[in-house]
């Protein structure tokens, strides 16, 4: 089973074409984008926008908010 659909493909060829004619601008600052890796995840992201068939982001291990730090003298 293939992890990306065609669209996605698609999107992702897009953007790195558009990277390598230097037309390709990044979200909301719109300042120009150089980084293979970068154009990569805006093509995904839009194809995750437009209902390809693309795996969720990864990289969220922990839900909850900061660990509580125990208060107190350190031990000697």
């Amino acid at each position: 089973m293939a992890k990306y659909g065609k669209k996605a493909q698609s999107k992702v060829k897009r953007a790195m074409h558009e990277r390598k004619r230097g037309t390709l601008k990044s979200g909301q600052s719109g300042r120009k984008v150089t980084s293979r890796k970068q154009a990569i995840a805006i093509g995904l992201s839009e194809a995750r926008r437009a209902g390809a068939k693309v795996p969720r982001k990864g990289g969220r291990t922990r839900k909850g908010g900061s660990r509580k730090r125990k208060r107190g003298r350190k031990s000697r």
